[in-house]
């Protein structure tokens, strides 16, 4: 783990926080493409939005590095009549898991940075 000073704000760089890091951003990439998607449930033509990261994220960490972005695709799922292809119960499914790992991952990291703050001494 690395720690850099700027200023007074401290920069952490380790695999897990980097991690972390880039599975919240992610995972807020993701709530926020499913609200859209839900707020277009009923817009002709409109084509969910799927956000990945998790491979991803999995080769980032592997590689010693745990930083990536997040990527959106269009859903290949079949359209209705009128060209929409959001499945509502789909993306409740998905809002439901989204909030239930990203309060993971805010745990996660608030934890690790509890372990480091007191160790360093900083007032």
């Amino acid at each position: 783990m690395h720690f850099v000073f700027w200023g007074k704000l401290l920069l952490l760089n380790s695999v897990t926080i980097n991690a972390l890091s880039s599975a919240l951003e992610g995972l807020s990439a993701r709530q926020t493409a499913t609200a859209n998607n839900i707020a277009n449930i009923n817009t002709p033509n409109y084509k969910a939005q799927v956000v990945s990261f998790e491979s991803a994220l999995a080769a980032s960490v592997q590689a010693g590095s745990g930083v990536t972005a997040p990527t959106t695709a269009t859903s290949l799922e079949p359209t209705e009549l009128d060209g929409n292809n959001v499945n509502l119960d789909t993306e409740d499914i998905t809002n439901t898991n989204t909030v239930l790992q990203y309060q993971f991952a805010s745990q996660a990291i608030s934890q690790e940075l509890k372990a480091i703050v007191p160790a360093l001494s900083l007032s």
